[in-house]
């Protein structure tokens, strides 16, 4: 789910899929940088990391990074989500200059997150 500005362009989005490699609650903060290095992100810095993050429905890892596409520069919160039942991988980001402006609304989206 995208949310965009006035001019179309994307001020954040929010994704969730299911865990779908050999990503843990242990190295989810190697592990993510290194996704979206693999995925052609450049410029990728962890900011702030997690492994004990308390959700609804399971535990969590967490982290906060930057990094930079062909388009823009993107902050986001990834968090990968373990229950009873499956793990799930929520990701909430906005470009790096409106980060500030949308970082409350993307933070109560991770945290209200349900496997």
């Amino acid at each position: 789910m995208a949310l965009r500005g006035n001019d179309g362009r994307i001020d954040g989005y929010l994704n969730v899929t299911p865990k779908q490699g050999a990503e843990t609650l242990a190295n989810w903060s190697r592990f993510r940088p290194q996704k979206n290095r693999a995925e052609g992100a450049r410029n990728v810095r962890l900011l702030a990391a997690t492994s004990d993050a308390h959700f609804r429905s399971g535990r969590g890892s967490c982290v906060i990074d930057t990094y930079t596409t062909s388009l823009t520069s993107y902050q986001e919160i990834a968090c990968l989500v373990s229950g009873a039942r499956s793990s799930e991988v929520v990701v909430a980001a906005a470009p790096t200059g409106r980060w500030r402006e949308h970082v409350a609304v993307l933070e109560r989206a991770v945290s209200s997150f349900v496997v």
